[in-house]
């Protein structure tokens, strides 16, 4: 596997942090920040994976998010990229492995590339476990959500996420965090049904 050209990468790092400097909702620059060692675990063992795209992606994923921005076409991803010289063949990879990441818009879809399937597990992995609790949690708080509410996005989501890995590591991860979930929603309903 290729090494990362570190200077790109620390510029990446840079621009989400300031991108999402204000966000505290569950998309913020450590919700990236995890969704890219995640994306550097799970790519370790995909041989055909291209790191370079893969981790761009992963720092990039969600720097156009329809939750978040009012962008189109990857905007804010492709003036990153086009500023630090990537090719246009790099940057529509990076792009289309960005595309396949979102739950909401890929439901049912299998990434086509391996970079998009890295970076949806990876991104995926981040919404399961105690850091996926404390995320809905989060995001259901600044929408204004009861926590019953957040509650069934487990049941419409997250308990989902495990059956829908694309790689081996995505799946051995995913197993112990889905536990996890199902663990949290048994105390919390114990507790929230009086005993």
């Amino acid at each position: 596997m290729e090494s990362l050209n570190e200077e790109i990468i620390g510029k990446a790092l840079d621009y989400v942090r300031e991108l999402f400097r204000t966000n505290a909702g569950g998309h913020d620059a450590d919700h990236t920040l995890r969704v890219y060692r995640n994306t550097l675990l799970i790519a370790k063992e995909e041989p055909d994976c291209d790191l370079q795209v893969a981790a761009l992606a992963a720092l990039l994923h969600d720097a156009d998010d329809h939750k978040l921005f009012h962008t189109e076409n990857n905007a804010n991803a492709r003036a990153f990229l086009e500023a630090n010289g990537l090719s246009p063949e790099r940057i529509e990879r990076i792009c289309e492995a960005i595309n396949s990441v979102s739950f909401s818009r890929n439901k049912g879809k299998r990434p086509c590339t391996p970079e998009g399937r890295v970076v949806q597990d990876a991104d995926r992995l981040d919404a399961m476990g105690a850091i996926g609790v404390a995320r809905a949690f989060a995001y259901g708080g600044e929408h204004g959500r009861p926590m019953s509410e957040t509650v069934l996005h487990f049941h419409d989501k997250l308990l989902r996420l495990r059956d829908l890995m694309n790689t081996e590591a995505g799946r051995r991860i995913a197993e112990r965090r889905h536990s996890f979930l199902e663990r949290f929603l048994e105390e919390y309903y114990e507790e929230t049904s009086g005993v």
